[in-house]
């Protein structure tokens, strides 16, 4: 059974940096899809960045909200993913999820959480003064 065990988060002033990181134990596969998704408060679940990889292709995906500020990073042989957040804004405010499928998603799947199979509980980053 896969499991995502996620670390970092917490609380930033605007402008600050935080740093998320995901390892999936249980998962054996060469191939895969694997990132983050958030849900602010009152919101809709929000895609952020993925990395989707087959053997060694490997290919990176963002957010338009997070373009340039985001950036995802990952070890595919062991199933980890890191997410390093720059210039962070009161509106990134979130839980922050780690996801994973167990294969590559064609490109038209991966904005939406229900073609995840794993989800990680969350973890809380405030952005605020």
């Amino acid at each position: 059974q896969v499991q995502l065990e996620e670390s970092g988060g917490g609380l930033v002033q605007p402008g600050g940096s935080l740093r998320l990181s995901c390892a999936a134990s249980g998962r054996t596969s060469s191939s895969g899809t694997m990132g983050w998704f958030r849900q602010a408060p009152g919101k809709e679940r929000e895609f952020v960045a993925v990395i989707r990889w087959s053997g060694g292709n490997r290919n990176y995906h963002y957010s338009d909200a997070v373009k340039g500020r985001f950036t995802i990073t990952g070890d595919t042989a062991k199933n980890t993913v890191s997410l390093q957040m720059n210039s962070l804004k009161p509106e990134d405010t979130a839980v922050y999820s780690c996801v994973v499928a167990s294969s590559r998603l064609i490109l038209s799947r991966i904005w939406s959480g229900e073609n995840y199979d794993h989800w990680g509980q969350g973890t809380q980053v405030t952005v605020s003064s």
